[in-house]
């Protein structure tokens, strides 16, 4: 992997949880998706789940709330880059901090604000293996207590090139250069079910979908080498860059945390995806 330490597993944790550098977030949202609403999902906090136990030392992090425009006609569009840094030193992250995230039952709410740290150029950051779901079925300790950490100074030092539009996507379809990859399950990519308004995907991608990069026994990744394996015969070695999508930049990713780590270069989310894509007739789309 690129970077070895870009994943922790639940026994290293547990021994760093009283390191005074760690800044450990619990990173779950839940999408409630609504057949005929103005959006093709609802976005549902997880704070009260977090209160209720949480791994020991966490604080939570409000992806909606405090990390997404409230101003967008799309579920969780990224805010302007002061607001984000702004919100990540509110809630402790810190130049000197070693960041470590989690999530609930999909690892794709922690590669999500793994990738948004990269967006800021702050690489020191860590995704725990399985999230909580392996923590608890490991009997690891939980706690109740509400946690926070003093507020820090992050300095960032920005990639927006880890991010792209609509117009973006645009400019490169065609181009047998640039690789799109959805990550969207395969009755979605295929257009057998219709979520994001008009069934189907961008023209010319090809399929990873996330959550066939997990164990769904234990909610951890697969081993490297086998996923490098499944980006590698769905195509991936043909281009020179990347565009992960999915329905609203959560799920992409996940794709584009193993692109990177894979070795990849010029890998970027398509930031509202489908949620965007799907419903707009001026713009392409491919089914079958």
């Amino acid at each position: 992997m690129r970077d070895p330490n870009a994943l922790v597993d639940t026994s290293s944790l547990q021994h760093r949880l009283r390191d005074p550098n760690l800044r450990l977030f619990d990173c779950s949202t839940v999408l409630q998706f609504e057949e005929g609403g103005e959006r093709p999902y609802r976005v549902i906090s997880c704070a009260a789940e977090h209160e209720a136990g949480h791994i020991p030392g966490a604080s939570y992090f409000d992806l909606q709330r405090d990390f997404s425009r409230s101003d967008s006609p799309f579920g969780m569009t990224l805010a302007d880059p002061a607001v984000v840094t702004a919100a990540f030193e509110k809630a402790g992250v810190d130049d000197q901090s070693h960041v470590i995230l989690y999530s609930r039952r999909s690892m794709s709410w922690a590669t999500r604000f793994w990738w948004m740290l990269r967006w800021l150029g702050f690489d020191n950051v860590s995704i725990l293996d399985g999230g909580f779901d392996k923590w608890v079925a490991e009997e690891r300790p939980l706690s109740k207590e509400p946690d926070s950490y003093p507020v820090g100074q992050l300095t960032p030092n920005p990639r927006p090139e880890v991010f792209v539009s609509k117009d973006d996507v645009l400019a490169c379809l065609g181009d047998p250069k640039v690789c799109l990859v959805n990550a969207l399950g395969r009755d979605v990519f295929s257009g057998q079910t219709a979520r994001y308004g008009r069934p189907g995907r961008i023209p010319g991608s090809i399929n990873i979908p996330q959550i066939e990069l997990v164990d769904p026994q234990t909610n951890a990744f697969l081993p490297a080498a086998k996923i490098a394996k499944i980006f590698e015969q769905a195509g991936t070695k043909n281009a020179s860059a990347y565009v992960t999508y999915c329905g609203g930049g959560i799920f992409a990713t996940v794709d584009a945390f193993w692109l990177h780590q894979l070795g990849y270069d010029k890998v970027a989310v398509y930031e509202n995806s489908m949620s965007e894509w799907g419903p707009d007739e001026t713009l392409p789309i491919e089914v079958g």
